[in-house]
């Protein structure tokens, strides 16, 4: 089995959707991490809301759906078992990393976090949601970006 990546912008107040919020803080710097995240990918793991903002995106797109019966392009239904899909790459797709982590299915967590506070909106970890991590990698953007890797502990 490959390895399960989680890539997330999040504030420091653990919000994490419609992240438009995070433009001012993404840099080049940035940018060439994104790109390396995706270029270790095999694929992307993606619940439905998720890949209904990416379908364009070129990479194979495994969708963790049950409302959907049909997907465009290079995305199909994930099959529900990890096993001999690659490494997959998750972004977004809040309900599906709550119920991986709660399996104990992903293996990474690198988090982008951004120096704001909004106070409101979704936060990526849901209540009741409970990991114990361990720091792997940290580092900081010129910008601020707090640069987390965690692994479960």
């Amino acid at each position: 089995m490959g390895k399960v990546v989680a890539v997330e912008y999040v504030t420091l107040d653990g919000v994490f959707e419609e992240p438009s919020w995070s433009a001012p803080y993404f840099d080049e710097e940035l940018s060439a991490w994104q790109d390396r995240n995706l270029r270790e990918a095999d694929a992307m793991l993606l619940g439905r809301r998720t890949y209904e903002g990416l379908r364009t995106a070129s990479m194979l797109k495994y969708v963790a759906t049950t409302t959907l019966t049909t997907l465009e392009g290079n995305a199909v239904v994930f099959p529900g078992d990890l096993a001999g899909l690659g490494n997959l790459l998750i972004t977004g797709s809040a309900t599906l990393v709550n119920h991986l982590t709660r399996h104990n299915l992903i293996d990474e967590y690198r988090l982008m976090v951004c120096p704001v506070v909004l106070g409101e909106g979704r936060r990526l970890w849901a209540e009741g949601t409970r990991v114990a991590l361990a720091l792997k990698d940290s580092w900081t953007t010129a910008t601020g970006v707090q640069v987390v890797t965690y692994v479960p502990a």
